[in-house]
């Protein structure tokens, strides 16, 4: 099989560990902290959310003002405490995830972690799944939108110097799937949570047990697996392009640190 793709691009939360049970309980203990609680539907609909987005959505079921800068930045920081607790105590893997990792990154394929979380959390998540498996990282703040907005995969395949279009990206919500489309990118769709309907460029599988490099290159469009000419060429990446090695999504050094938006 032609060698055309480019890098794979991984979502974090609820893909490679199973931290979405984890939020079920920061987001829980943030309302009854608000002096509420937080209904199921809602926290359905948060799935793969931002930490801004979230906050917001649990001050309104509370009666609070989701419009609240003040408000929202103070819940804000008191949740990522919470979390990070939490990260911290026990961060479990999902199911094939550590070795799909593994995989990939023994096949040659460039890689990206794609998270809506923050910068902050995500390096303690990064503490149990490994800062070696990733080329680059992009968190939820260091770009100029979220998920489900494609700015987060578009800034991943920049920072690789690749084109998304020659990219897969690794899912299991309905946000995060409809950015990676969005951007471009065709999705491999693992469903943890919440159901994620079928549609363009989405490749539902039942988990990441036994995924191999050659899944990976299957799951993108003839198009692209045969494509050779064109500016990203073969590599899917610019002429004389190389990809990144051991940044985040700010461009720089891996370090635990808050970087201003992109």
């Amino acid at each position: 099989m032609p060698e055309s793709l480019a890098a794979v691009l991984w979502d974090m939360d609820g893909t490679l560990v199973d931290s979405e049970r984890l939020w079920d309980v920061s987001l829980a203990d943030l309302a009854a902290h608000l002096g509420g609680t937080l209904s199921a539907a809602t926290r359905e609909d948060l799935v793969g959310s931002s930490l801004r987005r979230s906050v917001s959505a649990v001050r309104a079921e509370v009666g609070l003002d989701p419009g609240d800068h003040a408000g929202v930045e103070a819940d804000g920081r008191w949740l990522l405490e919470r979390t990070k607790e939490l990260f911290a105590r026990d961060l479990p893997w999902r199911p094939g995830a550590r070795e799909a990792l593994a995989a990939v990154r023994s096949g040659g394929v460039a890689t990206a972690l794609v998270t809506s979380t923050y910068r902050e959390l995500t390096e303690v998540a990064l503490d149990t799944i490994g800062r070696e498996y990733f080329d680059v990282t992009v968190c939820g703040d260091e770009v100029t939108a979220t998920k489900p907005d494609p700015a987060p995969y578009r800034r991943a395949a920049e920072l690789l110097g690749v084109d998304p279009a020659a990219c897969v990206a690794v899912e299991d919500s309905p946000t995060g799937t409809r950015s990676a489309v969005a951007a471009g990118a065709t999705v491999l769709v693992v469903p943890s949570e919440v159901p994620v309907p079928a549609g363009e460029r989405r490749i539902l599988r039942e988990s990441l047990v036994g995924l191999t490099v050659d899944d990976l290159r299957a799951a993108l469009p003839v198009t692209v697996r045969t494509r050779t000419d064109g500016p990203f060429g073969a590599s899917g990446r610019p002429d004389g392009a190389a990809a990144g090695r051991g940044t985040n999504g700010c461009g720089g050094a891996r370090e635990p640190r808050l970087c201003t938006p992109q």
